[in-house]
């Protein structure tokens, strides 16, 4: 990264602070990262995967499911508008609160309107309806992910963004908690409606956490043209990446491919093997949550002992291979939803190693953007790293109904073999990931 990228940046001078609960205690910008984390969690389960257990309780057929999960489409796009965030100011909140914040509490504003509206319809018999306001939530949850990825990078030095990020998915995997295992407990006491307008009230917590953060210091843009905002974000990047741009990108493209093609359908099988909304949200998220704890804080330890590129090595072949698990749960059969401790076996080995390589890719992809592009570039990379998958997935339900949810899950597991193959290409010829994280 540039010089002029890291300067005026709190914390770019400063030591690390040890430990991963220290700075929690020190820093007011990790603490409302995990504010801000937990607002991120939110929005993107309630598009799709929560409400997939909606959609199968309403008897919308298994491959409009699987097509509904490209309503998440605004996450892969994101990159679309994204330079604009960096450059101009929110409506109204932006002379308040600062560029960064301003659209993050604009976002959140947004996406809790969005729930309200989901929460008010009804599959079974207005499909439109979902669809339409599921599409909103996808675009300002994804929105919301655009400034609040912009302000972690903005706000902490490149040698502190794997401590950022283990915060931020700590608060996301909270967040999902709430969104997943909260809405699925609701749903069955209360029904869909309460459950989502509850998890509209729950946007407030994040709310608060981009009150009380910093503004990092932003640059003042050159004045630019619409081809010139588009463009200048990307061609940083390619310059900074050099003759490894292209194996760094695909490597990014491929590396989450094998896990949205299988999340796209996990819900389903357990809903077809017999599992209750309760063992469900019991397993996948609040016994999934401590899991998943257990790979971000491994993450953190590995990441600065072994290197980023080798970490992404381990980091596909074990997010991959987790889906065998899944695949025999499916070849079991879940006794007709009494194997209950197959089910946590199955499901806390897929989201230990989900949780894993997360924190691995978020640290990467954060170490390639650079500061006074830190929402375009994080975006342009979060989308490349997510469309691939996304739209493979929205082919699943089909997939599955010619195979099986067994085969299926073996071949999203294969998928991941050429990544890895790729990740040993970039980890011997040394990104320049490595190099500045070295001379930091």
């Amino acid at each position: 990264m540039a010089d002029s990228a890291r300067a005026g940046v709190p914390g770019r001078a400063g030591a690390e602070k040890p430990g991963l609960f220290l700075p929690l205690l020190t820093d007011i910008r990790v603490a409302a990262m995990l504010g801000l984390g937990f607002a991120q969690g939110m929005p993107f389960l309630l598009v799709y995967a929560t409400q997939s257990a909606w959609l199968v309780q309403a008897q919308v057929p298994l491959a409009t499911i699987g097509l509904m999960s490209e309503l998440t489409i605004a996450y892969k796009l994101k990159f679309l508008w994204a330079p604009f965030l960096d450059r101009h100011d929110a409506p109204l909140l932006g002379r308040l609160l600062g560029r960064r914040r301003g659209w993050i509490v604009t976002s959140q504003i947004l996406v809790a309107l969005a729930l309200a509206g989901v929460a008010f319809g009804d599959p079974a018999h207005w499909l439109a309806w979902t669809v339409v306001f599921s599409l909103a939530l996808g675009f300002a949850g994804a929105t919301q992910d655009i400034v609040i990825d912009g302000w972690r990078i903005s706000a902490a030095a490149p040698e502190r963004q794997a401590l950022m990020s283990s915060w931020a998915e700590i608060g996301f995997r909270i967040g999902n908690l709430a969104a997943g295992a909260g809405a699925l407990y609701l749903s069955d006491l209360y029904g869909w409606r309460v459950a989502y307008l509850c998890m509209a009230a729950l946007m407030a917590p994040g709310m608060v956490a981009a009150w009380l953060a910093p503004e990092p210091p932003m640059p003042v843009p050159s004045p630019a043209g619409f081809r010139e905002t588009v463009w200048a974000p990307i061609r940083d990047l390619l310059a900074r990446l050099g003759p490894l741009a292209w194996p760094v990108l695909l490597l990014v493209a491929g590396f989450r491919m094998p896990g949205y093609v299988s999340n796209a359908m996990a819900i389903p099988l357990f809903k077809e093997l017999g599992f209750s909304n309760t063992d469900i949200a019991t397993v996948t998220k609040l016994f999934g949550f401590w899991i998943a704890l257990g790979g971000t804080f491994l993450a953190s330890a590995v990441i600065p002992r072994i290197g980023i590129t080798g970490s992404l090595l381990i980091g596909t072949v074990v997010a991959s291979a987790s889906h065998l698990a899944l695949a025999f749960l499916a070849w079991h059969g879940g006794a007709g939803g009494e194997a209950f401790w197959v089910f946590t076996l199955s499901v806390g080995i897929d989201g230990f190693a989900y949780a894993f390589a997360s924190i691995v890719l978020i640290t990467y992809m954060s170490r390639l953007s650079a500061t006074e592009h830190a929402a375009s570039q994080y975006a342009l990379l979060t989308s490349l790293c997510a469309l691939p998958g996304s739209l493979l997935a929205g082919f699943s339900g089909f997939v599955i109904e010619a195979t099986g949810f067994a085969w299926f899950f073996v071949g999203t597991s294969l998928i991941g073999v050429p990544v890895a193959l790729l990740a040993v290409y970039v980890a011997r010829h040394h990104g320049p990931v490595e190099e500045r994280s070295a001379a930091a």
